[in-house]
């Protein structure tokens, strides 16, 4: 089944409310490197994330690992 593609252009006109001359002068991306140090996202391969129905779920999956994993390590003394 194929899919129509529309002819008609998409409405780009902004909404009465926004003031163009405020607009007109922004940067792109002008935060993104200070967001992105503040982040950490990961994204799991796609195997992976089928086993996870919740991003809870993959939180408390790798806080047992953490749990198991530092319980299997003796402590100095």
């Amino acid at each position: 089944m194929s899919q129509e593609v529309s002819t008609t252009p998409p409405d780009d006109d902004l909404r009465a409310e926004y003031d163009e001359t405020v607009l007109k002068n922004g940067v792109r991306g002008k935060y993104a490197q200070r967001y992105a140090v503040g982040t950490n996202l990961v994204r799991p391969a796609p195997d992976v994330a089928a086993a996870f129905p919740t991003e809870e779920a993959v939180n408390e999956a790798l806080r047992l690992l953490l749990k198991v994993a530092q319980s299997a390590v003796p402590h100095a003394s």
